[in-house]
This record gives C-alpha cells, sequence and structure tokens, in this order.
C-alpha cells in the first residue's frame, strides 16, 4: 500500500508539473502569473469586445489561436504592462507560418492601404496620419521588439533571412542555434528582460544573448527602418519601459498555451 500512495503521489505531482495552463505551487511561491487558464481572455485586451468586434482571435482547444485571413488583422495585448520580467509559453504554428511575441511595445498604429509604398513608409505615412477610429478591416501595426516565431522548413521569410528565423530578435539578432520542433508540434519559449538586455531561449537552449540598444539591434533598427524616422526614433531610444507584451496575429493560424510571467 505504501508502495502505490507513493506512485499516486509522484503520479499526480508529474500530472500537475505538466499540465497545461496550470502553474505548480512552487511556481506560483515563486511569483509567476498565469497569463492564460485555457477558457477564457482574463488578463488579455479581447479584441472580439471592442467596436467594431475584432475577428483575429480565439480560443480553441484550450489555446489562444490566432486566425488566419481575419477582417482585421491584430495582435493580442495583454492588459498590464511589465519592464522587467520572464516569460514562458508554449507555441505551434501552421505550415509555413509566421507569428511573433512582442515586448517593449513602443505604439500600434492602424495602417491605411498605400499601394506602391514600402511597408516600412507605410507604417511612417500611418503615425503621421493616424486613423480617428477603430476601422472595420486593415492591420494594426505593432511597433516593438518581436520574438520570432516560424515555421523555419517552409516559410519564405525565415528561408530568405537567418535574423527571420524562429527565436531570433526579428530583424536584429539571429538564433545561435535551431532547436525547433516539427512543424505542428508545441515549442517552449521563454523570454528574459532585464534592462535592455534579452534572452530568447527555445526548447532549453538559449538562442539570443544580446541587448535592445546592442550594435546588432540598432543597425537592424536603422538598415529596416531608415525611411521612416518616427519608428526609428521609437525603437532606437524606448522612450517607454513599462509596456504590455502581445502574440502576433500574422494572418496565420497559430496557438499558444501555458502563458506565464513574473516581474524580475
Amino acid at each position: 500500500m505504501r508502495i502505490l500512495a507513493a506512485a499516486l503521489f509522484l503520479l499526480s505531482a508529474w500530472a500537475q508539473e505538466s499540465a497545461p495552463n496550470t502553474l505548480t505551487p512552487a511556481e506560483a511561491k515563486a511569483g509567476w502569473i498565469l497569463l492564460f487558464d485555457g477558457k477564457t481572455m482574463n488578463h488579455w485586451v479581447d479584441p472580439r469586445q471592442k467596436t467594431p468586434p475584432g475577428d483575429a482571435w480565439t480560443i480553441e482547444d484550450a489555446c489562444l489561436k490566432a486566425k488566419a485571413h481575419p477582417r482585421l488583422t491584430e495582435d493580442l495585448f495583454s492588459e498590464d504592462s511589465y519592464r522587467d520580467f520572464e516569460l514562458e509559453w508554449d507555441w505551434r504554428i501552421s505550415p509555413a507560418g509566421n507569428s511573433g511575441l512582442k515586448y517593449r511595445i513602443q505604439d500600434h498604429i492602424w495602417l491605411s492601404q498605400r499601394f506602391g509604398l514600402r511597408f516600412e513608409t507605410q507604417v511612417e505615412h500611418a503615425y503621421d496620419n493616424r486613423i480617428a477610429t477603430r476601422p472595420d478591416h486593415g492591420q494594426d501595426y505593432v511597433v516593438g521588439f518581436e520574438y520570432q516565431m516560424t515555421d523555419d522548413t517552409s516559410n519564405g521569410d525565415a528561408l530568405n533571412h537567418i535574423k527571420h528565423a524562429a527565436g531570433a530578435l526579428y530583424d536584429m539578432v539571429a538564433p545561435s542555434s535551431h532547436p525547433l520542433k516539427p512543424v505542428g508540434e508545441f515549442n517552449h519559449s521563454r523570454l528574459v528582460v532585464r534592462g535592455n538586455h534579452v534572452e530568447h531561449w527555445m526548447n532549453g537552449t538559449k538562442v539570443v544573448d544580446s541587448a535592445l540598444d546592442s550594435p546588432d539591434a540598432l543597425q537592424g533598427i536603422g538598415t529596416r527602418w531608415k525611411d521612416a524616422p518616427h519608428v526609428y526614433e521609437l525603437l532606437a531610444k524606448q522612450p517607454r519601459k513599462d509596456c504590455p507584451i502581445s502574440l502576433q496575429n500574422h494572418d496565420n493560424d497559430a496557438w499558444f498555451r501555458s502563458i506565464k510571467i513574473r516581474k524580475l
């Protein structure tokens, strides 16, 4: 009976530790906060409750799901803001899909379609000519730093640029390795932000160890946003330090679960 009781105790402890969308007692004691309970949009600004309602996000199979081809392409923002923090989450992506987690967010801007202009020029134009009310279709572009999540085997953006591969500090620092699981399987990611120092982890491996004002980051900002001075200033100088995080809808299906954070 003692052996059976011990086995049941170990099984119960393992199940609690591995169950999605839960915290262990040790995590709760250490200050972790669960940002998704598998059922509700608690802790997130639900775009479905806005006017007009958003269609980019839903809850499916105990995951927050970014839906492909929404009428309103927009990120899912946390209700609270964070400065120094540690964040963990699980994610999976659709074949050839692309998504990201954005942090140290400086602004977000509804884009109006400007044919013939580079995307970055469109963002700058939208910054100078802001849409006054929430539209019924379009894209809300988030100005911030991005932990990239993508299908590296089939996504053209990832295949064409190493700084666009999964785990990268998008456009700024390439991942040092590629411990990515096959598309359709869940990956486990970790992000650590202390001041301007950041660490990107994927499936237990540190893939980025850099700073948001490192030479590589500033070069990436300057190269991409050279024709968008307002966006360049926001990213290079970071006037906002206490910021929400956001899960990106990049017009592809993506799933997120077991999202937890603690302030440092």
